[in-house]
């Protein structure tokens, strides 16, 4: 069942498709609706990625950091998760060369959960999970430059 939306609810699909008619109108690549507590962001040519939980940024960082993108993957298995780096920059693993791993493979994971920081700038930004599931496999060593969009984590939302 689904409740009625509200007005000014930006989960209202009327809305929701005439914000895509307006960026194709007007040439929007991407769009960020925040509403209290909740978000949509609409990517054309990408990902549609839809938040219900509260919005915060990183503690470490100058500025807020963006949410990790995540996509299922084109390739083999459709119900793994891919979480993308959000940013250009260089990926740890941990948040100090004695500190354990934020995620290691067989860690069940929650989107709140801080996947790993990416430092860009000298601004050391954490990245949030954006998703549940089981880690399955990270995909980037530790101290390696990332571009945007580069598969970070690999995660099994059914595990």
């Amino acid at each position: 069942m689904c409740a009625a939306p509200t007005p000014g609810d930006v989960f209202d699909v009327k809305k929701v498709r005439r914000l895509i008619e307006l960026m194709k109108e007007h040439d929007l690549s991407e769009l960020d609706l925040r509403q209290a507590d909740h978000r949509v962001k609409i990517r054309r040519g990408g990902d549609v990625v839809a938040y219900s939980a509260p919005v915060a940024a990183a503690p470490l960082a100058a500025a807020p950091a963006a949410s990790a993108a995540v996509a299922p993957p084109a390739a083999a298995d459709a119900r793994m998760l891919i979480i993308k780096s959000p940013m250009v920059g260089t990926f740890y693993k941990a948040s100090g060369p004695e500190s354990p791993a934020f995620v290691k493979v067989g860690d069940r994971i929650g989107p709140e959960k801080t996947c790993c920081i990416i430092e860009a700038m000298k601004v050391f930004n954490e990245i949030p999970a954006g998703v549940s599931g089981q880690v399955v496999a990270v995909l980037v060593e530790n101290g390696a430059p990332v571009e945007f969009g580069q598969p970070l984590i690999k995660v099994d939302p059914e595990a």
